[in-house]
């Protein structure tokens, strides 16, 4: 199953909005064919395991497939696996987790042991949700998991008073804050930072195949159209405010407007993390100001901090969120540390808030 999870992490920049699974299977203490699920409308992880063993004449019947989600058992792009695994004959499946789509649930599962495969799920469940925590997150709660990334000092500063923020962290740091960018869905901004910056919000730093899609946040519709973050195409721009001829020009640029305005005459956030769900967004990655970073935790559309903090002080700048003062500690928002290690000279820091 550690070998599957392997094969799983393959796909960790390319198989959204599909779950990232890999597929081992073994016949007598030997590995016989391996595989990861490919992009939307591909094989699944199973069936490139399949096809692995039989390119290289090895036969499966009564063969073990370990699987780091259960197989599907329905008809999307592609044939359901567990139908697959029946006809090739295995003799076992173990799955880490059971698949949290309503369309699987338990089902594909069941299919195998009606065949007489015997299967078992749990090893390594843990692993597996991690590696699926979008998915997992847009199947139960109709949501993306969310996960706001800030590089700050020690003292929590993310820029001078004048903006200037080039470069707190180190190269290291930046290289993994790509890397964490690539593996979600989307990136969500504010108009603030696009004004401030002018920023691509693209994966640079390391290899991918696919760019994860660009939101701004911008009430107004106050975005330049000769902003970078436009370039390429396929950027959302949700707005409270409509503005037919803005928005006709940005549809030219090859941007699309979504207007979800709430009473206050500014973006919906709650509904607009509902409709990134309706979206097939598993994975949302924010890389914003203090001011949106604020209200996106006040409206309780976080789920997880990734903080990058360099070993220096500024003192008097930009924090990292706008938050309102409290008047009792009792108010404080918790959270809990899920993991911290170094990278470079930098601390990595991942806290998920204890209301999840």
């Amino acid at each position: 199953m550690t070998l599957a999870l392997e094969w799983a992490a393959k796909g960790l920049y390319t198989t959204s909005p599909n779950p990232h699974i890999g597929c081992v299977i073994v016949r007598d203490g030997q590995v016989i064919g391996a595989g990861v699920t490919q992009q939307a409308g591909g094989d699944h992880a199973e069936i490139q395991a399949l096809k692995a063993a039989q390119a290289r004449g090895h036969d499966v019947r009564g063969a073990t497939a370990y699987v780091t989600l259960e197989p599907c058992n329905h008809f999307g792009r592609t044939p359901p696996c567990s139908d697959a695994l029946v006809h090739a004959g295995l003799g076992r499946v173990v799955a880490a987790m059971e698949d949290p789509n309503p369309l699987v649930a338990g089902q594909g599962l069941a299919k195998l042991r009606a065949a007489g495969i015997e299967t078992s799920t749990g090893l390594l469940a843990e692993q597996a949700y991690e590696l699926n925590i979008g998915f997992f997150s847009r199947m139960t709660r109709g949501l993306p998991w969310v996960r706001m990334k800030t590089a700050a000092s020690l003292d929590g500063m993310t820029a001078l008073h004048n903006g200037t923020s080039q470069w707190i962290t180190g190269p290291e740091a930046r290289a993994d804050g790509h890397a964490w960018r690539a593996r979600a869905c989307a990136i969500l901004t504010g108009i603030g930072t696009v004004k401030a910056d002018d920023p691509q919000l693209t994966v640079r730093a390391v290899e991918t195949p696919r760019q994860p899609r660009r939101i701004v946040v911008d009430s107004k519709l106050e975005i330049s159209l000769d902003a970078k973050i436009l370039e390429g195409g396929g950027t959302w721009i949700v707005a409270a405010v409509a503005d037919p001829d803005k928005e006709a020009a940005l549809r030219e640029a090859g941007a699309e407007v979504i207007l979800l305005p709430n009473a206050a005459g500014k973006v919906d956030l709650p509904e607009l993390m509902r409709e990134l769900g309706r979206r097939q967004i598993n994975e949302l990655h924010v890389e914003a100001g203090g001011k949106l970073n604020g209200s996106l935790i006040r409206e309780g559309c976080v789920d997880e901090l990734l903080l990058y903090l360099a070993p220096s002080l500024i003192g008097d700048a930009q924090g990292m969120f706008a938050l309102p003062a409290l008047t009792d500690l009792s108010l404080q928002r918790r959270l809990k540390f899920h993991e911290v290690k170094q990278i470079g000279a930098d601390l990595r820091i991942l806290a998920r808030f204890t209301h999840l």
